[in-house]
């Protein structure tokens, strides 16, 4: 019994808490580019105060903050109606609505945003259909702008909010908003009052299902966003790649980790406090 329980610690011990703990290492170190590897190992603060003093990376730090969160309330209002849709249909009919939802994910997601830029491209599907509609005769190429991350990510997150929100909205007692009717309160102020509160905890999970991965996401600003959009991930992506800063790398992934370990914490604050109500 004791090993079965200690092979889940083992597992994140070593493939969790050891790699975080040698980029923490890595963290505090100082940059070498001549030695193998190009860092040099101490307690050298330059690299975490270069992150909150160099303009360049607050731009990126408050840009990733900003597309997340748009991009999670878009999320949010697109996939809200879609798990209550799902929710208030027909049982029989409800694995083949999930089953479409979670279809994307039988593709590659690389494959997914490849398709994206071939929608969004200056000679893509879109701007060729608008220019044979005669809608525009030169339309505007989104690709390379902030807007094909803003699509790419909601495009590719909506599932992660769709299934929370669906398994939440799924468990709530329908009844409550027949009595609310029949005590003279309409649809949308008895969906505001019962449905909508009851439903907050899918609405905390799937924000932060959004939230968390959009900030230091890399591959859908790299190829729909281009180079005028800085985001965290990118920024990560080249000072470990491209200049072999390792120690800045190292701090860029270590901030990024304590900014999204605040909302974590808010939710398993906000989920202890619903079960110690329930209880």
């Amino acid at each position: 019994m004791r090993l079965v329980i200690a092979l889940p610690y083992l597992w994140l011990g070593i493939f969790f808490l050891l790699p975080l703990a040698l980029v923490l290492v890595l963290a505090f170190g100082t940059n070498a580019p001549d030695s193998v590897p190009p860092v040099e190992l101490g307690v050298d603060l330059a690299s975490f105060r270069l992150l909150f003093t160099d303009d360049l990376y607050l731009a990126a730090w408050l840009s990733s903050l900003r597309i997340a969160a748009l991009s999670t309330l878009v999320t949010l209002l697109l996939g809200y109606p879609m798990a209550y849709a799902i929710a208030r249909a027909d049982p029989r009919r409800r694995p083949l609505l999930l089953m479409l939802v979670v279809l994307p994910f039988w593709t590659s997601f690389l494959i997914r945003v490849y398709a994206w830029m071939g929608l969004l491209s200056e000679n893509g599907i879109l701007n060729q259909f608008l220019r044979w509609s005669g809608m525009a005769a030169d339309p505007y190429t989104i690709l390379g702008t902030e807007w094909a991350i803003y699509l790419g990510i909601v495009y590719a997150y909506l599932p992660f909010m769709v299934l929370p929100l669906y398994a939440s909205l799924e468990k709530l007692d329908w009844s409550l908003l027949e009595a609310a009717s029949d005590l003279g309160a309409r649809p949308l102020p008895a969906f505001l009052t019962v449905a909508l509160p009851l439903s907050l905890p899918g609405i905390v999970a799937g924000c932060l299902l959004v939230f968390i991965p959009a900030v230091g996401e890399f591959v859908i600003p790299d190829l729909l966003g281009g180079t005028r959009t800085l985001m965290i991930g990118k920024v990560l992506w080249d000072e470990f790649f491209t200049n072999s800063d390792w120690p800045l790398a190292s701090a860029v992934a270590i901030c990024l980790l304590v900014v999204l370990v605040g909302p974590i914490m808010l939710f398993q604050r906000q989920q202890q406090r619903s079960l110690e109500r329930r209880s």
